[in-house]
This record gives structure tokens, C-alpha cells and sequence, in this order.
């Protein structure tokens, strides 16, 4: 319908929605397509880490290569590491996991050199309050998987070291709470005790909490597992795209029959 001054706007208005459509289907589009190289991401990754949690062990980083270590370079590597258990500075980390609620127990780790790192000995059973087994006495090696430090908390919980309420294994924050230096930057979750015809590395635990001594800490329980929605997503992308230029499509159409 024309205006005051006679002129029709619907052409301009056209004109505008289709301009505009035509830029969210580039810019859906584009959406798609990052997706895709995300998911090429995500798929390299976890080809790279399965190959990692399987390879053999190799010596944990030692303090020169600490200011170098990122997720992407060494999380879930298989590494060994020595020393001497520190028990009496266990730390427990609350945790919820497949045997249920209870505790991760972060035990510092001296090697000869007077490195720290903490060793994550496993998984206690929240029924057994925290009671904690004793780590072995002595030079003992320690295999398992390396992980970074989680730092900020967790559960939607701030860490509160000085109740003892540890709620993420933030490395830095427990190191500091028990005054060690020379600290290296991640922790390692230890590896199941080996048992005939297991593989040591394995994520699924050896055995529930009932089965062993109380504050007996149950290793070998890393979660290894990464969400992949990325195809999912730039399905979604493109099919709003599509369905965006057949709009366009459609307003290009009815501007022609106007003419």
C-alpha cells in the first residue's frame, strides 16, 4: 500500500530482508564449517590420547621441562615417576564416580632430586569417612596417567583449604596449603595395581571399595572421555542455512512478480 507521498515501501522493505537474509546464510554457513574443523579437532585429539593412555610408560617431566608443559602436549601420557611417599600430608579430594561419592587421595610424591609431584593413589568410598590407608614406605615408582592441575574448585564449590574441604585436585593450592616447594605443575592418577592378564592402565576399577581394607585407595580410575557434538551441531547449521535461502529464495520470487 502507498504511503502519504504516494511510494510503496514493501519493495524496500524486500530488498532489506533479503540482503539480510542472504548475510545469516553465509553467516550460518560459516558456523557449519567451523564445526566440521572442530570435529576434525576433536577426532585428532582423541586419536592422540588413546594413543598416549596405551603407550609404554616414560619418566614423568622433570623440572626443566615444567614451564613447557600444556593439556595438549602431555595430558593422559603413561608416565613413571620415583620416590619416596609424603602420607602424612594426604589430601582428600571429594569425587563422585562410578563406585560412588567419596574421595580422591593426593599424596605428595619426593623424588631423590627433592622434586614434588602429587600422586593421585585413587579413589576411598565415602562411607568410610576419610579414612586413609597408608601409602607403601620407601622408594616406590609410580605408574599412571598425567593430568593438570584443576584449579578454581569444583561441584559448583570453591576450594576451602583451611577447613581441609577440597573440592578439585588444584596443585598449586594443595602445595601451598602444606608448604612444599619445587612442585610439579600436574599430578598423576596412579595406575590399578597389576593383576594377572590386566592391563595396568586400564580406567575401569579392579575391584569395589567393599572388596578391599578400609582407606584402601583404589587406582586406575581416570576417566578418559571427550563430548563430540560437532557434527550434530553443523548439521544444525547447515539445515538453518538451507532453510534460510529458501526463504530468500522465496522473497526474491514474490519481488520478481511484483514487477
Amino acid at each position: 500500500m502507498p504511503d502519504a507521498q504516494g511510494t510503496n515501501p514493501r519493495p524496500v522493505l524486500r530488498i532489506a530482508a533479503l540482503v539480510f537474509g542472504v548475510l545469516m546464510v553465509a553467516v550460518l554457513a560459516g558456523l557449519g564449517t567451523w564445526q566440521l574443523f572442530r570435529l576434525q579437532w576433536k577426532l585428532d585429539l582423541i586419536a592422540r590420547v588413546e594413543q598416549r593412555i596405551h603407550a609404554a610408560p616414560t619418566l614423568a617431566p622433570g623440572p626443566g621441562e615444567w614451564a613447557t608443559i600444556t593439556a595438549a602436549s602431555a595430558e593422559y601420557r603413561r608416565v613413571q615417576v620415583s620416590g619416596e611417599f609424603r602420607n602424612d600430608l594426604a589430601t582428600p579430594v571429594q569425587a563422585v564416580t562410578e563406585l560412588g561419592a567419596g574421595y580422591w587421595v593426593m599424596v605428595p610424591l619426593v623424588g631423590a632430586d627433592g622434586s614434588v609431584t602429587l600422586i593421585n593413589r585413587g579413589f576411598v568410598d565415602g562411607g568410610q569417612g576419610r579414612a586413609i590407608a597408608p601409602g607403601p614406605s620407601g622408594i616406590v615408582t609410580v605408574t599412571g596417567l598425567l593430568r593438570m592441575s584443576e584449579p578454581r574448585g569444583g561441584f559448583l564449590r570453591s576450594n576451602d583449604p583451611a577447613a581441609g574441604h577440597w573440592y578439585s585436585r588444584d596443585v598449586a593450592a594443595i602445595a601451598a596449603t602444606h608448604h612444599l616447594t619445587h612442585v610439579a605443575p600436574y599430578f598423576i592418577d596412579a595406575a590399578a595395581e597389576s593383576r594377572p592378564g590386566s592391563d595396568s592402565v586400564s580406567t575401569a576399577p579392579p575391584s569395589a571399595p567393599g572388596e578391599r581394607a578400609a582407606g584402601q585407595p583404589i587406582g586406575g580410575m581416570t576417566v578418559v572421555a571427550f563430548h563430540n557434538n560437532h557434527l550434530v551441531y553443523a548439521i544444525t547449521w547447515y539445515v538453518l542455512a538451507l532453510m534460510l535461502a529458501a526463504a530468500c529464495w522465496h522473497v526474491r520470487q514474490e519481488m520478481r512478480a511484483d514487477r
